[in-house]
């Protein structure tokens, strides 16, 4: 989910026109997880072959993923995460919770023939399974486009790509990205120029945002590492941050005092010091790897139509015109 900035991000709205020829790091468990979302039956069954394998992810991957490759000409790099950091531990606790109440919902909802409500809840339930992560990252080898194990998160391994300038920017959605030092953070990478709320049942029309990490501190005035604390402030994956404070307020704060150890003792007693610093430091330095390749390879056609078509049910019409647009 990542930290919430929304309100005090300076960011610019793009076309894919605009993008065209870039080179992306692309967090791809945020990418999948947005296919098993929203791919799913009216009832909010995700797609499935007759073995029952879920493919809700590798259709979105396969379609999304060659269009903006053929009519693009993106050049993008899968990032998938690794191993989650103990200081994770509690929102994934969380989330499992979430998820657990959101299926009793689902399974509810369809019980009574509610469709529309059983739709919005399912898309609150998804799970990508290490096999469903596997399958994804099988589907780019044969289709020839490289993906990187990133040793833990995702995006910190995306914002070092960036950092490095093997690409051109990070796509993701969490704003977590910029935390991890990214340059550029591009969200919103889609072709549909929609997004589902399942808590408000409709659809709100995207854009790609560009966000320039050094342009959004020119114009909070303040450095990396004081964002970090104005977004410990607020709350992150790591940390449940201070109930009442949001991006406004913890920004005021952060350029009043300059960091969480200076702040007034009635808010630091609100905070456990010792794990922010060891989270800012996480943000800092977080685990990445430089062992990876980011060249395209061949496209594996024959192997390709095998998993997809015999193995997954796709169908060979559909299958083909991705092969075509590779």
């Amino acid at each position: 989910m990542g930290v919430y900035l929304t309100p005090i991000i300076v960011k610019t709205i793009l076309s894919l026109d605009d993008l065209r020829g870039e080179r992306l790091a692309v967090d791809a468990n945020n990418y999948l997880y947005q296919f098993l979302a929203l791919l799913r039956s009216s009832d909010g069954t995700p797609l499935h072959d007759r073995q029952g394998h879920v493919t809700s992810h590798l259709a979105g991957l396969l379609f999304r993923t060659t269009r903006l490759i053929h009519d693009y000409a993106l050049h993008l790099v899968f990032v998938f995460d690794g191993a989650p950091p103990v200081l994770k531990q509690a929102e994934l606790q969380k989330r499992h919770a979430q998820r657990q109440q959101a299926e009793q919902a689902w399974h509810a909802a369809r019980a009574r023939g509610d469709y529309a409500s059983a739709f919005s809840k399912a898309v609150m339930t998804s799970r990508l399974t290490a096999p469903m992560i596997a399958d994804a990252q099988q589907l780019l080898q044969l289709l020839g486009i490289p993906w990187i194990q990133a040793p833990s998160e995702a995006e910190a391994q995306c914002a070092f790509l960036a950092q490095n300038k093997e690409v051109w920017a990070a796509s993701s959605k969490d704003y977590d990205t910029l935390l991890f030092g990214a340059p550029r953070l591009l969200r919103f990478l889609t072709l549909t120029g929609q997004e589902y709320l399942p808590s408000q049942r409709r659809s709100r029309p995207l854009h790609p945002e560009l966000i320039d990490l050094a342009e959004c501190l020119a114009t909070w005035q303040l450095t990396h590492r004081q964002l970090i604390d104005v977004a410990l402030l607020i709350g992150t994956d790591f940390n449940p941050g201070i109930k009442g404070i949001g991006p406004k307020r913890a920004l005021k704060a952060i350029r009043q005092y300059g960091a969480l150890e200076q702040l007034p003792g009635d808010l630091q007693a609100k905070l456990d010091l010792h794990r922010c610093d060891a989270i800012r430091q996480f943000f800092l330095h977080p685990p990445v790897t430089a062992d990876y390749v980011l060249e395209y390879h061949g496209l594996q056609e024959a192997a390709l139509r095998h998993f997809l078509v015999d193995d997954r049910a796709f169908s060979m019409q559909r299958v083909s015109t991705a092969i075509t647009r590779m």
